[in-house]
């Protein structure tokens, strides 16, 4: 895992609007990178719509949230207009831009284990270091943690 201070890695990855969002591109912005598991399911429909409702304060912060799962931009599309999303969703199909940040581990269901999305968050500084990590995030709640993350930042 990541930790406070250490550079972020890179990343190029296509979003929802046929575009393609790297981090280089992004160089002098505060970045709320998020890592959710699945499109339109309970707790990422919660922190979704959470940053979704406080889009004017992350803003007015001059902050830039990104949403990154390893569902496929068509899935991300749905996604966004069903709740009206301000903000660009990632498609990290093969799951590598998780693993350089190390949010993709081992989970467990029911008993069953399983590789997926650990919910985690990075607030990464416009040099490109990690300022704040959130680690097993809890969706509801969240959106505010972050923003305080940023405005402290």
């Amino acid at each position: 895992m990541l930790t406070p201070g250490s550079r972020a890695p890179a990343f190029s990855l296509p979003a929802d609007d046929a575009t393609t969002v790297s981090l280089k591109s992004l160089a002098g912005k505060t970045v709320v990178l998020y890592f959710y598991p699945k499109d339109d399911t309970s707790g990422c429909t919660v922190e979704a719509c959470e940053f979704r409702d406080r889009w004017g304060a992350v803003k007015k912060a001059g902050a830039v949230v990104l949403g990154v799962s390893p569902d496929p931009v068509s899935s991300h599309l749905k996604f966004k207009r069903k709740f009206d999303l301000p903000f660009p969703l990632l498609a990290d199909i093969d799951h590598a831009v998780a693993e350089a940040y190390g949010a993709w581990g081992e989970k467990s269901m029911y008993g069953r284990k399983y590789h997926g999305i650990l919910r985690t968050t990075f607030i990464i500084d416009g040099s490109g270091r990690i300022a704040r990590v959130f680690q097993k995030v809890k969706p509801k709640g969240h959106a505010a943690q972050v923003l305080e993350g940023i405005l402290g930042a």
